[in-house]
């Protein structure tokens, strides 16, 4: 089976190497970002912290809320911690800002030199870069049709292909099963998928959009701008609190993965299955920070406020049907890695994330863009309903990089296929962004046939990857990129079979231990606290230290104790000052981080 990547060591010492090699602010800061603020300019800018946690040990976890616990709580715990002398810093500058836990960097609107220059002078600061605005190009629009009903004895194209109506017959049509979209917003109302929608309960005024829907949109574009400075039109705005699509793209990619409305338009692969969204792009615009922020939102989504973040009510699988596109500012190697370590921790996390390989083809080498280039990234091709590969599906092996690895993963219908859009409408598109939605549904197919494998992201892509239909590409792409290969640069293992898939995912028997390891949990009581603080300790292995910091980085408390087990720290709190602390817990099995209250006595 497929491994999580070592990206963690990796990224440490890339970063600290460059923390070594460089003495001043300016060194940690990119090019672009250095010559915007040294002109008297503002930026928008994301902080990349150095620190980064290390959450392989969820691949020994069993089931998927097990990880999504485990990850969630040591990623959050880690930028807790690490950025409390930045968040410092902003707040006092009264400075936009946006901390993602899930990469552990900060992302802030319209950064000054004196911002940037006091960020960067932070030893635990890795480098500062910035988060432009980057254009998504829509697929191509084949034909917009009424929304008339079609015959009910026949399903889309794509979905007799990958043979999922025989999956139906089975009994197993994603029930059970939640998926995600980041994308353009959706069209919860179209009747094609609003009842598939986890927070419709049937009553149009009373849905349940917290937990559901997050929309990570927090600022127009100025490439949307008029020459006042205005955004025009623009149906979604800001921080929609209900789901709202102002592009089509992301209602169609929706209706692919779950839309039935029940007179005749079965055009979603896995009917059966509940969606929640995230809206990542306006009007087509999308930057590094929105992609990320709804990573974030999937691996614990929020309430309507953006508070009390819940891993329970993570999807199982996501689709994202975009890119970050080289051409359009995505140029800084380290700001586009957090792309991928936010995959990289979505997945450890126990969620199958499904990226569009892009629209670049036929040209060999033309998978180059974030997200679908990395290693990492389950990438899909598309298809005709021939089964020969789009013309515009981008090839690979990736360049860009030097790394020369084999994109797609595997390939699915993303040539003419037709499902809904806005006003109630169906079209037609084409793009590997309606492919990814066809292995999307494919995976809750899986999922609800056999419900003991959610969470284990690499057994689900390799069966995917094995069942997949065998073809060649007719051109070779160099010495070790053959079109006969499999897999291959155009197809990668295959274009998916839902069948088959299934059929294996219920012959799947979990390859990992059930047996849970013994993680560090702490409790910690009272709090807020006046006289003496108690942190009760499980699990530890080794020596365990107890250190307290003051808001400003002063370490105000360290204790430290050789046992393994239980621990309890009694820590007496009469000689801090009222106010806020965090507290740090470090053993040989993990790091816990959080808040503590200190009451006037």
């Amino acid at each position: 089976m497929k491994q999580i990547s070592l990206f963690t060591f990796l990224f440490i010492s890339l970063f600290s190497s460059l923390s070594a090699q460089n003495s001043n602010w300016q060194d940690k800061t990119a090019p672009d970002v250095l010559a915007s603020v040294t002109h008297g300019k503002t930026s928008d800018v994301l902080v990349v912290m150095r620190e980064h946690a290390d959450v392989r040990a969820a691949e020994q976890l069993s089931t998927k809320l097990e990880k999504a616990r485990f990850v969630f709580e040591r990623l959050q715990s880690t930028a807790e911690q690490s950025q409390v002398n930045a968040r410092a810093i902003i707040r006092a500058a009264g400075a936009k800002a946006n901390s993602l836990f899930l990469v552990n960097a900060i992302g802030i609107e319209q950064a000054d030199r004196d911002l940037v220059s006091r960020l960067a002078a932070l030893p635990e600061v890795a480098w500062i870069g910035s988060d432009p605005w980057v254009k998504f190009d829509n697929p191509f629009v084949t034909n917009t049709i009424s929304a008339a009903p079609k015959d009910r004895s026949s399903v889309e194209w794509g979905i007799e292909k990958i043979r999922a109506t025989a999956v139906w017959g089975l009994g197993y049509t994603g029930q059970g099963i939640t998926v995600g979209g980041a994308d353009t917003g959706y069209e919860w109302t179209h009747p094609a998928i609003q009842p598939k929608y986890r927070g419709w309960n049937g009553a149009p005024d009373n849905a349940e959009h917290n937990y559901n829907w997050h929309d990570a949109i927090h600022d127009y574009s100025p490439l949307n701008l008029d020459s006042a400075g205005n955004p025009g039109f623009a149906p979604c705005g800001l921080n929609g609190l209900i789901p709202c699509d102002d592009n089509n793209h992301g209602t169609h990619t929706m209706g692919t993965m779950t839309g039935d409305d029940g007179q005749g338009n079965q055009i979603g692969v896995a009917p059966g299955a509940r969606w929640i969204g995230c809206r990542n792009m306006e009007r087509g615009w999308g930057r590094p920070s929105t992609y990320i922020e709804c990573f974030e939102w999937f691996m614990a989504p929020t309430d309507l406020n953006n508070q009390n973040p819940d891993p329970a009510k993570a999807p199982h699988v996501i689709n994202n049907s975009w890119y970050c596109a080289y051409e359009e500012g995505c140029t800084d190697s380290l700001i586009n890695d957090l792309i991928r370590i936010a995959v990289v921790n979505l997945k450890a996390s126990g969620v199958v994330v499904v990226i569009s390989n892009g629209n670049d083809g036929p040209w060999c080498g033309t998978t180059s863009h974030p997200a679908a280039m990395f290693q990492e990234s389950f990438s899909i091709g598309a298809t005709q309903d021939n089964d020969y590969i789009a013309n515009f599906s981008s090839r690979g092996p990736v360049l860009v990089d030097g790394s020369n690895r084999m994109k797609p993963n595997v390939s699915a219908p993303g040539q003419n296929v037709r499902s809904s859009i806005r006003n109630g409408g169906y079209a037609n598109f084409s793009g590997t962004s309606m492919a990814g939605p066809h292995v999307v549904g494919l995976v809750a197919l899986m999922l609800s046939a056999r419900p003991e494998l959610a969470g284990h992201v690499a057994d689900i892509e390799q069966i995917i990857e094995q069942t997949s239909v065998y073809f060649a590409d007719t051109v070779d792409c160099g010495p070790g990129s053959l079109g006969i290969s499999r897999p291959n640069h155009a197809y990668g293992w295959g274009r998916v079979d839902a069948l088959d898939a299934v059929n294996q995912a219920l012959l799947w028997q979990p390859a990992v231990s059930t047996h849970s390891p013994n993680l560090l949990a702490a409790a910690v009581f009272p709090n807020p606290v006046s006289e003496t603080a108690v942190f009760d300790v499980q699990n530890c292995l080794g020596k365990t230290s107890l250190e307290v910091f003051a808001m400003d980085g002063k370490r105000v408390i360290f204790n430290e104790i050789q046992k393994n087990g239980h621990v309890v720290f009694q820590t007496p709190m009469t000689g801090l000052n009222k106010g806020m602390y965090v507290y740090k817990i470090s053993s040989e099995n993990g790091v816990l981080a959080g808040k503590l209250v200190v009451e006037s006595r």
